[in-house]
């Protein structure tokens, strides 16, 4: 699918670089108040440095994952998709 994640980076501190199939590119923004419940292993930067990808969509160890279709849709309108 196009908004399958073909590339990400780590750019700083709970900030990630995607590139998608279409060569759609932007940045996912997480904010300390986001990250709890099964989220809350991302505030360790160590962990968080874990990203990569499976199958088209951003994944960490203990099947940590972000939705592919809704970051594809929010970097399109805005350039970045912050979850927060």
């Amino acid at each position: 699918m196009y908004w399958d994640v073909v590339d990400v980076k780590v750019e700083g501190n709970l900030l990630l670089n995607v590139r998608f199939a279409d060569g759609t590119t932007g940045h996912v923004r997480f904010t300390l108040q986001h990250l709890t419940g099964v989220f809350k292993p991302l505030q360790d930067p160590e962990f968080f440095s874990k990203v990569h990808i499976e199958s088209g969509a951003v994944v960490w160890p203990n099947e940590i994952d972000l939705a592919p279709d809704a970051m594809y849709q929010e970097i399109k309108k805005h350039g970045e998709w912050v979850l927060s």
